[in-house]
């Protein structure tokens, strides 16, 4: 049986779509084996968003090259997109695939395989208006399940790459998105997250339907599924009629992630963000309002070139008076190719670090404060993993419906099973609970088990 082995750079995109390119595999008898062994064949899936992950994506291509040189490596992903004639060039690479046309990659490697020519399938993203189909119906390593609902971007900010990767907004059909949320939660997934590049600017291109109408059909019409989460959503793209959505659900979860990126108005300017900190802290108030005890996550960009002291000062004041409960702070990293990489007074990197630790530092006490509200509270888990602790006990580690990742002692069998734990012992980046009740057998209790 021919083996084919997978590497995944980069986003819970690329990951899902890693996922959808083993589907087409398995359909045709490929055997799928760890990356770290001898395949037959290498699918590598790249990450383009810095020049760092072009880096990366060329040490795993020339990992997979050395691991086996009559193996047939084949790349895709967001960097095969861009670059194509550049991965070409690596010596014992065979076959290249964009970010789209991901049914013709085994049809390339087979022609490969009698041609031994390489082969670069890389065509304009550009051009392309279509939502690429790519079922998954079960996930190999995850008890959360994604489901990617729409692909590109049209917003163009001045340190991103991705439009050029990934192409203008297509949103996949919602009679797809229900078929599949309804797949998955018959393979036992209780969580859905919704993902996308530009998740919530779904159906800006379908008439008559939108991102809440999607929302309200998946509450309604899916039958089984426990909680939907949103992998990130705009502060432009939460419309008043999201919010009331969010607001009478029951199944959208506790939990937004609404990038920030800068906490400055020009700085937001410069990068050709499409709101004012004042639109956004309106729009996080609103959906605190609708959603109590909401857990807001967010992304922020330090360094951007002209950012002055004053401008991230603004940034760090801005972040502690919205008070999130985790940050993901990222310094700027030249994109070439972008227009931020071409700007004036690009800042000192030492300043950029320094600008890091002292919003991660903010960010570490933030969570903490955020987590200590929950203390005592019984909080809703899907356990994801199993760990054993120092005393050799059988741990359980999964995320609440709010994002705390928490652990506490339980079986193996309640992998996945939406569990009601108490938070016993608040703290940052884990908290520790006590099994209370599983929720799909509510007879059964921690003097049961």
């Amino acid at each position: 049986m021919t083996t084919v082995a997978f590497h995944t750079l980069g986003c819970k995109v690329n990951h899902y779509e890693t996922e959808g390119i083993w589907q087409k595999f398995k359909e045709q008898g490929y055997q799928r084996v760890d990356f770290g062994r001898e395949a037959d064949i290498y699918v590598i899936n790249t990450c383009t968003v810095t020049n760092t992950g072009d880096k990366k994506s060329r040490q795993v291509i020339r990992r997979a090259i050395r691991k086996n040189p009559e193996a047939v490596v084949c790349v895709t992903g967001c960097y095969a997109q861009i670059s194509p004639g550049e991965i070409m060039e690596i010596p014992g690479v065979d076959v290249v695939v964009g970010t789209q046309e991901r049914d013709k990659m085994i049809p390339y490697i087979e022609e490969h395989q009698i041609t031994r020519k390489p082969i670069n399938g890389v065509s304009n993203i550009m051009k392309n208006r279509v939502f690429e189909e790519m079922d998954v119906p079960v996930f190999t390593d995850r008890t959360r399940a994604s489901l990617k609902i729409q692909e590109g971007c049209n917003n163009f900010c001045t340190f991103c790459i991705i439009p050029w990767s990934r192409g203008l907004l297509r949103s996949r059909q919602p009679e797809h998105v229900l078929k599949q949320a309804q797949q998955l939660v018959e393979a036992g997934y209780k969580e859905i997250v919704l993902t996308g590049i530009h998740t919530a600017g779904y159906g800006e291109d379908i008439k008559g339907y939108d991102f809440a109408d999607l929302l309200i059909d998946l509450e309604t019409k899916v039958k089984g599924l426990k909680r939907i989460r949103i992998s990130s959503i705009e502060a432009s793209q939460i419309t008043e009629k999201v919010m009331q959505v969010i607001d009478q659900s029951d199944k959208i979860v506790r939990h937004l992630h609404v990038p920030l990126q800068a906490g400055s108005d020009t700085v937001l300017e410069r990068m050709r963000r499409k709101y004012t900190t004042a639109f956004y802290k309106q729009q996080v108030e609103r959906l605190k309002q609708a959603l109590p005890g909401l857990a807001v996550t967010s992304d922020v960009i330090v360094g951007f070139p002209g950012e002055t002291d004053q401008e991230f000062q603004e940034t760090y004041q801005f972040i502690q008076d919205i008070g999130f409960s985790e940050l993901h702070v990222f310094p700027f990293s030249k994109r070439t190719g972008t227009p931020a990489a071409r700007m004036d007074n690009q800042v000192d990197d030492q300043v950029k670090n320094d600008r890091v630790h002292r919003l991660i530092a903010l960010s570490e006490q933030q969570a903490k404060v955020y987590a200590s509200r929950f203390e005592g509270a019984v909080l809703e888990i899907i356990p994801e993993e199993i760990e054993r602790n120092d005393q050799n006990q059988q741990t359980l580690i999964g995320y609440s419906d709010n994002y705390l990742k928490v652990q506490f002692q339980g079986s193996a069998d309640l992998i996945g099973q939406v569990v009601k734990v108490k938070l016993k012992e608040s703290g940052y980046p884990i908290n520790t609970g006590e099994l209370v009740t599983v929720l799909d057998h509510p007879n059964l209790t921690t003097s049961s088990l």
